[in-house]
């Protein structure tokens, strides 16, 4: 589990200004936790966890010393600047279920020689205790052909009892179709148009 180093930040002093000084600022929330604690995170520090965790990730948060168990739950993404401005995490209670996303990744769609593959979930939100949490649901697509078509009741993640899934199970998360040229569309309108 990555390890992400935080300070406890000022209310008083902006965000704005210490995202000038090369900060990251966030709120950490929770059950155990009155109203929340708002943080700021060097922000090449958070980039480097970043690199192998997301929405949905579990971490260890180090807020001035103390260690805590949370589940990375929304980034503000400044595409402009292309940088994080604002994370907000949740604090995880052993025992206490909590709604969390699990990142869809597809695996060899370089392999899919005929058709258009298409994604249409980019995540998938469910319901865990914190030891069954789920970052990632790989799905391997190089075997797709034109038609096929996967929902997500057919992944590992709604076969898993300890996960309940808020996502509905009917769901089509990926979907082969076939490829429509532009000049068989226009050839097909107009013979349409010759038989009216």
């Amino acid at each position: 589990m990555n390890t992400l180093k935080a300070e406890t930040r000022d209310r008083a002093i902006k965000a704005k200004r210490l995202r000038r000084e090369g900060y990251v600022t966030g709120n950490v929330f929770g059950r155990e936790i009155e109203g929340s604690i708002p943080v700021k995170i060097h922000k090449q520090e958070l980039e480097r966890v970043l690199k192998t965790s997301g929405k949905g990730s579990q971490l260890l948060l180090n807020v001035d010393g103390r260690s805590m168990n949370v589940l990375v739950k929304e980034i503000a993404y400044n595409a402009m600047k292309r940088q994080v401005e604002e994370i907000d995490f949740q604090a995880l209670v052993s025992g206490e279920k909590v709604n969390s996303v699990a990142e869809v990744v597809l695996l060899n769609h370089e392999k899919v020689s005929e058709g258009v593959l298409q994604q249409l979930l980019e995540e998938i939100h469910y319901r865990a205790l914190p030891s069954a949490l789920v970052e990632k649901v790989e799905i391997d697509v190089g075997n797709l052909r034109v038609g096929d078509s996967i929902h997500v009741k057919d992944l590992e993640i709604a076969k898993d009892t300890e996960i309940e899934l808020l996502t509905d199970p009917e769901a089509m998360v990926v979907t082969v179709s076939e490829v429509h040229s532009q000049a068989a569309e226009e050839t097909e309108e107009e013979g349409a148009s010759t038989e009216a």
